[in-house]
């Protein structure tokens, strides 16, 4: 069984995750630690609970998901595992986040690019790649099928949906990726997003405004 942890960082209040499993692997998304403070309590944590991160995962490489990138590769050694389409992203993270007033290091390149149909594993722990461009262009989510949950960056949050005005953003894409593959999951699925707090594939199938017509 998987322990899912998440802390709440930076001025955006994005939502970073740390899901680790029985054999005490670990891995770390969208790290968005940004004060020291934020580090430290990251840091604490991983080592406190005896925890070894073998994977560094980011859903897409906008700045606010991405800005504590530097640290855990300078910390364990990882480097982040992204979509191919996301690259453009993540190379303009940091001019990006200085137009808002955030300041992040340089991200490291990334080790591998993710595909759809794809997973990640560490230990007994499998998370499938989701492909779900539209917030981005290279937007996934991670998805434990046997658990049901789904690391769903910045793609449904309860309620709502990612924004589509940032660029490679587009609208119909977003809603068509949600609708044509995250809507297929068991509604008793949990969405933990980036941002917010966790939701469930049936509640917003049900509720979520955006969506009525899929």
């Amino acid at each position: 069984m998987n322990t899912i942890k998440y802390f709440t960082f930076n001025p955006t209040q994005e939502n970073t995750y740390v899901i680790s499993n029985e054999n005490n692997l670990c891995v770390i998304i969208d790290p968005g630690c940004y004060y020291p403070e934020e580090k430290k309590e990251l840091f604490d944590y991983i080592q406190e609970s005896g925890l070894q991160p073998v994977h560094l995962l980011n859903t897409h490489c906008h700045t606010d998901h991405v800005m504590g990138n530097a640290f855990i590769k300078e910390s364990f050694g990882l480097s982040p595992k992204i979509h191919a389409e996301e690259l453009i992203v993540l190379n303009h993270a940091k001019t990006l986040g200085s137009s808002f007033g955030l300041f992040m290091d340089e991200s490291p390149a990334p080790e591998i690019c993710l595909k759809e149909g794809g997973a990640i594993t560490f230990g007994e722990t499998t998370l499938k790649v989701i492909f779900t461009p539209g917030h981005s262009p290279g937007s996934v989510c991670f998805y434990n099928e046997s658990e049901k949950y789904l690391i769903g960056g910045d793609v449904l949050f309860k309620n709502s949906i990612g924004r589509t005005d940032l660029p490679g953003g587009d609208l119909e894409t977003l809603l068509n990726s949600i609708s044509e593959k995250l809507f297929k999951l068991d509604e008793d699925t949990i969405v933990y997003p980036g941002h917010g707090p966790s939701t469930s594939i049936g509640y917003e199938k049900a509720n979520n405004p955006f969506l009525k017509n899929y």
